[in-house]
């Protein structure tokens, strides 16, 4: 070879070699003889280029007399023959130069590198570009880039960018997501394309280098994920609704089909129990697709079903792993024809499925669910760094899901307990009719420790109460269940209204100093309490930070009670005061907490005209009034319990009340009995004459003895017959028991014997003493 610098050879006008050199033969193989007289495009291997041939110089592809290809440079000259006609030319080849560095350099190039002529016709590419294209380098020089891709808009997009550097001589830099033509797996490539110029600095070729950026495309869509995973799950604390986020977000971009299936335990209020051993019961809750419908799915929304012990799904809840799993694995056959068998309708939507990956819902160490993603016209398998991906999706949805389970239990424990508290049925009482409406939160602080209660009290007057406690959850509801068992306890006492928020004042200061580290006003609240007496028609009421009542006329017109709101329970240290209304029989009081008028963007004064204008409205009963009052008042979505109690008021006839002042002499005792008998005698209660008499007897002889004059005594006929004796004295009576000497002692024992209840309660001017019994039928 080292004479092979001068290869020579002679071809006649004909393309017929005529002449060659020993060079030629040491540089083809072929000798003298065998080269004369053939055609010169015998000897070659491949076409030569087409710009080769017009510039009579470039380099082509000899075939070696053994068959191995020989690339040279060639170089033609033409001679001239008799009359200036050509007569054929000489050749002179020499062997390509050894591989420079810039040579060896294009060629082990981690990145695929390829050159093209302003034409898009391939003149080179290193090995990353050929292994890329999936064949050698010889079935592509000389040919146009279109015709060695698909017709994709990626390769479309490829041409014309190509064309534009050839045009326009500027380098164009871009990425491109796309699949390369030896394999089927999805790419990222940042691709630049510069222009090539020769010494005179004329564009020859456009070169371009491609780097496989699919390792970081890949890690920054996860990121990507994971972000929007932070935002678009958990959006509301509902189970359901994270699992459907949870598939929203896996579909299309991660899975062509999606599942989320939890352990029933979760959709309940059960404590959480061991994984069971063996087949495993799973309730579909979510699921998603990339054709419409959902027609993969084998489980409908809802259902539960029972997974084999050796499925994905099973194995993921129980390793606490992802679980990968491909097409040609013994498991992930068993498991698509499971599925088929299960469901054969949607089996020509499962054709082609090659890859699935479950993972388990874990939360703070309890196992709640699975999710499945499938894989069916996305080109890629699950891999490893796919199941990392899709733990720490599940580990963020699991969080969601149990925050909902969490919230969704304690809210029904709360709902519970406040039902439990809150009246059910209205006590008897004749001093008002009452209605009430109490509707809880749906916002995601939870239930709070809204409260009214209707008490009756003696002397056929009656108590009305609301209430709201600061805070929202189970410790709210708690704390309203003790302050509305105060309220009961200090009412059946009988304090007048501001008295008895005075002592629930002190109540909840001492409620708030016996939790350590906690501040008082976390335990604060606001109450209403109001008692109404039917035989003066006066209303007596006070507030403790609580809004006012609205009052409704008989004659139509309605207002809010004009009062001094005192500070909310708990602040301690300051005053309540308390106001009092006449009404005219028939006026609606309407009590009600604050999450009835107030919220984030509503205007207080607004919806208490709502209220007075929504509680004039025409309406049958009072249950219609209460429907009335809050479809006016409230917004579609109240951001706040509220309780709503509404009461008509009635009064006590001059007729069904008897009244006697009594001397305080002991002999006017037998006085008081006869008028109370013939008292009785007019309503047509004679049948109840020999117990009031011996109550009448008992509570007048205990004035007179131990009370201050003056001394009242009055009948009042309503539900029951109640029989009332007041004296100027505080000093309230209280049963003791008689030993078998004592010659007294033994009154009250036998009154609370006779009646129904006894009791007292201060005046403000001494106390009264009664008793009920009731009415004969």
């Amino acid at each position: 070879m080292e004479h092979a610098s001068a290869a020579a050879a002679i071809v006649d006008a004909r393309g017929i070699v005529t002449g060659w050199s020993e060079g030629a033969r040491l540089l083809t193989g072929y000798p003298a003889e065998e080269a004369v007289g053939r055609p010169a495009r015998d000897l070659l291997a491949e076409e030569p280029p087409p710009e080769a041939l017009a510039a009579s110089n470039g380099t082509v592809v000899l075939r070696h007399r053994d068959g191995s290809p020989v690339r040279v440079a060639l170089r033609a000259c033409a001679v001239i023959g008799e009359g200036g006609a050509p007569g054929g030319h000489v050749i002179t080849a020499e062997p390509p130069a050894p591989a420079t560095l810039a040579d060896r350099a294009f060629e082990q190039a981690s990145m695929s590198m390829s050159v093209f002529d302003t034409r898009q016709r391939y003149l080179r590419l290193n090995g990353i570009a050929c292994q890329a294209m999936g064949v050698p380098e010889e079935a592509l020089l000389g040919r146009p880039f279109p015709e060695t891709v698909e017709d994709a808009r990626h390769s479309r997009g490829f041409a014309s960018h190509l064309r534009e550097v050839a045009e326009t001589g500027r380098p164009v830099r871009y990425e491109s997501y796309t699949g390369e033509p030896s394999g089927n797996r999805e790419h990222s490539w940042n691709i630049e394309m510069w222009p090539v110029r020769d010494a005179s600095g004329e564009l020859t070729a456009v070169a371009l280098a491609a780097f496989d950026s699919s390792e970081q495309y890949r890690a920054r869509q996860r990121l990507a994920l994971l972000n929007e995973a932070a935002t678009s799950i958990g959006t509301t604390l509902d189970v359901v609704r994270t699992a459907e986020e949870l598939v929203e977000l896996l579909v299309p971009r991660y899975a062509d089909f999606a599942s989320v299936d939890l352990l029933d335990w979760v959709l309940g209020a059960d404590e959480p129990p061991e994984v069971p051993e063996g087949e495993v019961l799973l309730r579909r809750v979510a699921h998603g697709s990339v054709t419409e419908g959902t027609p993969e799915a084998v489980v409908h929304l809802g259902d539960a079903d029972v997974h084999p012990a050796a499925s994905p799904p099973v194995r993921a809840l129980r390793e606490g792993r992802a679980v990968i799993s491909q097409a040609g694995e013994p498991e992930f056959v068993r498991w698509v024809a499971q599925r088929n068998a299960q469901e054969p309708t949607g089996r020509r939507y499962r054709e082609g499925v090659h890859s699935m990956l479950a993972v388990p819902l874990r939360a703070r160490g309890t196992t709640l669910g699975v999710a499945v993603g499938v894989r069916i016209g996305h080109p890629d398998d699950y891999v490893a760094d796919d199941g990392v991906l899709a733990e720490e999706l599940a580990s963020r949805a699991a969080v969601c899901v149990d925050n909902a389970r969490r919230f969704a239990r304690e809210r029904t424990i709360a709902l519970a307990l406040q039902h439990s508290l809150l009246p059910r049925g209205l006590p008897g009482q004749a001093a008002v009719e009452v209605a009430h409406r109490y509707l809880p939160s749906g916002s995601l602080a939870g239930i709070g420790g809204d409260w009214f209660d209707v008490i009756p009290l003696s002397g056929s007057r009656v108590a009305l109460v609301v209430g709201d406690v600061v805070g929202h959850g189970i410790a709210s509801s708690a704390t309203m269940g003790r302050l509305c068992t105060a309220v009961r306890t200090l009412a059946d006492v009988d304090l007048p209204p501001d008295e008895l928020l005075t002592h629930l004042d002190d109540l909840v200061t001492h409620l708030g100093s016996d939790d350590a580290g906690e501040e008082v006003a976390e335990l604060g609240a606001t109450c209403l309490y109001a008692v109404y007496d039917p035989v003066s028609r006066c209303l007596t009421l006070a507030a403790a930070g609580h809004p006012p009542p609205a009052v409704l006329l008989p004659d139509g017109t309605a207002h809010l009670v004009e009062m001094t709101a005192g500070p909310p329970l708990g602040v301690g240290g300051l005053p309540f005061e308390a106001v009092e209304l006449e009404l005219p029989e028939g006026s609606v009081v309407a009590l009600y907490t604050d999450g009835l008028i107030e919220g984030r963007d509503r205007d207080v004064d607004h919806a208490t005209d709502e209220l007075c204008r929504a509680l004039s409205a025409r309406t049958d009963t009072l249950d219609t009034l209460c429907d009335t009052v809050l479809k006016a008042v409230l917004p579609e979505e109240p951001g706040d319990d509220v309780a709503l109690l509404v009461a008509r008021t009635r009064a006590l006839g001059a007729d069904r009340i008897a009244t006697w002042d009594i001397e305080p002499d002991p002999v006017q005792v037998a006085a008081a009995r006869q008028a109370a008998t013939e008292q009785l005698t007019a309503w047509g209660l004679d049948e109840a004459a020999f117990v009031t008499e011996l109550v009448v007897s008992e509570l007048v002889t205990n004035a007179i003895r131990y009370g201050a004059p003056p001394v009242q005594l009055r009948l009042i006929r309503d539900r029951t017959l109640i029989c009332e004796v007041s004296d100027a004295s505080s000093t309230s009576p209280h049963l003791r028991r008689a030993h078998a000497f004592d010659e007294g002692g033994r009154g009250l024992l036998l009154v609370a014997q006779l009646t129904q209840r006894w009791g007292s309660r201060q005046t403000g001017s001494g106390k009264t003493i009664w008793a009920e019994q009731p009415l004969p039928d």
